[in-house]
């Protein structure tokens, strides 16, 4: 009885002893590790990118990284021609807290006193540039993406307590309710009926980099949802998010014009109305042509859209542009040409105005 416990630990010594050995063998392969890197340029892209850290020294980046909310982060691009990308708020709202400098070896990022609100990528790149043309250079990227934890903000602050989803087909949705950490349980709720909905990991996935993906979304899944997080507390409640289903076919623009009246009298106001139905998420530019614009006739032009309801659970965006003449005159009558312009193209269309 006496002898088992040292027959016991003699197989538990050799085998912890093993695996030293592993690990010096392992050692002499580093350099082969980064001969690979090198030759992979998504692998070789990280190098690029660094934090500099206390006394000086620097820490290539992992695709995550995880600090306190409230902590200042340094980070520094190698290349003589840096170009940066991070949360676009930082710029909606031009925040001073947020330092970028180009110097000679190295592009720097410096944000100080951070928030909940700062979580989400940062990354940077090399231009090449030929004269006043520049392109990305991909082989020289890096990229992480930044969790600013904060126990009393699990979820990322938006600037707005209610957001609109839309629902295609034919691409898959997101619900952006993103943590500040990562290690937080993040459930799906609908408003009404009330119940949770299930992240399968297949049509519906939880990525905390952006939140829940619906990957075929249809109509069933239009409605009001929230998000459910907990991490060691309280359960926290993100905003609300209105998911309404879109089917509109693709293309330029589908536009009609109409005026007021065809035919107008001397003084009259006239009133020529370009009206476009298409994507919920899609904008749409307005350029008109009239009879009056060359000798600089002074017209009124007002834009403007709204969401309508189809009644069929689909949702549509109505663009209208309305130019109005005041006070109509012998050089208001010809043809108004309204030109409605998508990302997908643009349409022409076109009425007359005649004189009594």
């Amino acid at each position: 009885v006496v002898g088992q416990p040292t027959k016991s630990k003699h197989p538990k010594e050799p085998g912890e002893n093993k695996i030293r050995p592993v690990n010096k063998k392992a050692k002499p392969r580093t350099p082969k590790m980064k001969e690979r890197e090198s030759a992979d340029p998504s692998l070789k892209s990280q190098s690029i990118l660094t934090q500099v850290m206390d006394k000086g020294r620097f820490q290539k980046l992992a695709a995550t990284l995880s600090l306190s909310a409230g902590q200042s982060v340094e980070l520094r691009c190698k290349g003589s021609n840096v170009t940066w990308n991070y949360p676009s708020y930082l710029d909606t709202f031009k925040d001073s807290r947020l330092s970028i400098k180009q110097l000679d070896k190295y592009g720097q990022l410096i944000l100080a006193n951070s928030t909940a609100a700062d979580t989400g990528e940062y990354s940077c790149w090399l231009q090449l540039c030929n004269g006043n043309k520049c392109r990305k250079d991909e082989t020289k990227t890096g990229s992480t993406y930044i969790f600013f934890t904060d126990k009393e903000e699990l979820f990322v602050p938006t600037p707005s307590y209610f957001e609109i989803v839309y629902l295609n087909p034919d691409k898959p949705a997101v619900i952006p309710c993103r943590v500040t950490t990562p290690s937080a349980t993040v459930t799906l709720h609908r408003e009404f009926p009330a119940e949770e909905i299930e992240a399968d990991g297949t049509d519906i996935i939880y990525d905390v980099k952006k939140g829940f993906v619906y990957q075929h979304p249809t109509s069933d899944h239009k409605g009001i949802v929230y998000c459910k997080a907990e991490s060691q507390g309280a359960p926290q409640i993100s905003i609300k998010y209105h998911l309404l289903y879109v089917e509109v076919p693709k293309g330029p623009p589908s536009a009609t014009i109409a005026a007021s009246s065809s035919r107008a009298e001397v003084s009259d106001s006239v009133h020529v109305i370009c009206t476009v139905l298409g994507e919920p998420d899609v904008d749409v530019n307005f350029r008109w042509r009239y009879p009056g614009q060359e000798s600089e006739r002074p017209v009124i032009i007002q834009n403007f859209w709204r969401l309508i309801d189809r009644g069929t659970g689909q949702t549509t965006r109505i663009s209208k542009s309305v130019l109005v003449v005041e006070d109509f005159e012998d050089r208001d009558a010809g043809n108004y040409i309204c030109v409605a312009q998508n990302l997908h193209g643009e349409t022409t269309v076109a009425t007359k105005v005649e004189l009594n």
